[in-house]
């Protein structure tokens, strides 16, 4: 039997760990984690709306099902490319510069994007039986095919002169930008694609 004086504490008692206290906080590490359970492989990998659907029992089925699928990952890659997204975009319409130069195009107003209409008026005074009327149908044109050249000219040089102040750092095929953005603004504006993203007049 061992006798303990008063007033003096047990060294063993004092340097014995509180091993109560020590599991209580790994229990309380273990159980909080990051601050909730672990989740379950499903949970990890993304929850779905619903329960899979059953697979196709038929040949007729599988083929509707894949129909589905293509004709929704096409509506995808359109919705995409529409919104100028360089994950769905062809090479051609990729990259911050080729989006410069159509935000250079659609701020502006272009001659080259009355091009269809004009054509079309020329087309049609072409058939009327009247060489006044003929004539006069052919001086327009070749007046505002050379409104276009012009107009052109100038939507060039604003192309090459931005794109190389805002990417000094980068070599340009400056021809091929320029051809790009000139054949951009041929069309009418609702018909470009991808769509323009400026308003008419906005500062680019």
């Amino acid at each position: 039997m061992k006798l303990r004086l008063p007033g003096r504490r047990d060294r063993a008692a004092e340097t014995a760990p509180d091993t109560a206290a020590d599991l209580t906080e790994q229990q309380l590490v273990k159980a909080g984690g990051k601050g909730r359970p672990t989740p379950r492989r499903a949970e990890a990998q993304g929850r779905r709306p619903g329960p899979p659907p059953p697979p196709p029992t038929t040949r007729k089925e599988a083929y509707a099902r894949m129909r589905q699928q293509q004709a929704q990952r096409r509506a995808d890659t359109r919705a995409g490319m529409a919104r100028g997204d360089d994950a769905y975009l062809p090479a051609r319409d990729r990259g911050p510069v080729r989006k410069l130069v159509r935000d250079l195009v659609d701020a502006r107003r272009n001659a080259g994007s009355f091009f269809l209409p004009v054509a079309a008026l020329v087309l049609v005074g072409y058939f009327i039986p009247n060489p006044a009327v003929q004539n006069y149908t052919v001086f327009v044109w070749f007046l505002f095919f050379l409104v276009i050249i012009v107009d052109s000219v100038f939507l060039g040089r604003r192309i090459s002169r931005t794109v190389r102040r805002r990417f000094p750092d980068q070599p340009h095929r400056m021809k091929g930008l320029v051809w790009y953005g000139v054949s951009r603004a041929t069309m009418i504006r609702r018909w470009r694609f991808p769509k323009p993203e400026v308003a008419v007049g906005a500062e680019v």
